[in-house]
């Protein structure tokens, strides 16, 4: 089911992130397909990996943790991207290649801990709440190079860009405007010692081509590419 799902959507998907990358006089392999599995069988996976995709995106650890197993040693390139609680930062620092949520100092911390307990170094993303939400997590805009700059002394983390959800909504200009935010702020943060931040994760199946257009180099695809969530 899924390999159909799958083979019918992904050209859809390209040909619009490509349309999408030449409106902003970008290369379209400048960006990547995260496929995001949340509620998702592996047969999901399976899927992704049969079209040629590697990036791999779970919302919850505990189901990181299940899928993870299956796929050892698949070349799947295991992205976080939903909230982390510190309580289960050490096993999402085990599992995930990246990343994507980190959305305080208070566990930017935690992971440096685990990381340096490790003697290892932990690719992530800093989370910037650049729509204000209070439903949202992240740094607020105000005040975040600050909050870039400690995290970027953590000997144990490799900040290598930032991340943000822009506001559910059909106002396109809303919606540019929180990714135009993101975009400027790593622009902003370039001199920052210890940031490296060439990535900007933005953009999710009803917004990506906003965000292409806006600099994102991480789309978040779920529904897009995979259908509805069958769990």
């Amino acid at each position: 089911m899924y390999a159909r799902i799958v083979g019918e959507r992904l050209p859809r998907v390209q040909e619009r992130l490509i349309l999408a990358a030449e409106r902003a006089g970008r290369s379209p392999e400048s960006v990547r397909l995260v496929v995001v599995t949340k509620g998702h069988s592996p047969d999901a996976i399976e899927a992704v990996l049969g079209a040629g995709l590697h990036d791999v995106g779970e919302n919850r650890v505990e189901e990181l943790e299940q899928k993870f197993p299956i796929f050892q040693g698949r070349g799947v390139i295991w992205h976080m991207i939903g909230h982390l609680q510190r309580r289960k930062a050490s096993k999402a620092a085990e599992l995930a290649d990246l990343i994507h949520s980190v959305d305080s100092i208070r566990l930017a911390e935690r992971l440096d801990r685990l990381a340096e307990s490790g003697q290892t170094t932990q690719d992530v993303l800093i989370q910037i709440n650049t729509s204000g939400e209070a439903t949202k997590g992240g740094l607020p805009t105000e005040g975040a190079l600050d909050g870039i700059g400690r995290i970027a002394e953590l000997r144990g983390l490799n900040p290598i860009g930032l991340m943000t959800m822009a506001p559910f909504t059909e106002d396109e200009q809303t919606i540019r405007s929180a990714f135009r935010s993101l975009r400027r702020l790593r622009d902003e943060a370039d001199s920052i010692s210890g940031f490296t931040g060439r990535e900007l994760s933005m953009g999710m199946s009803n917004d990506f081509e906003i965000a292409v257009e806006e600099g994102s180099t991480l789309v978040r695809l779920g529904t897009a590419l995979l259908g509805e969530r069958q769990a």
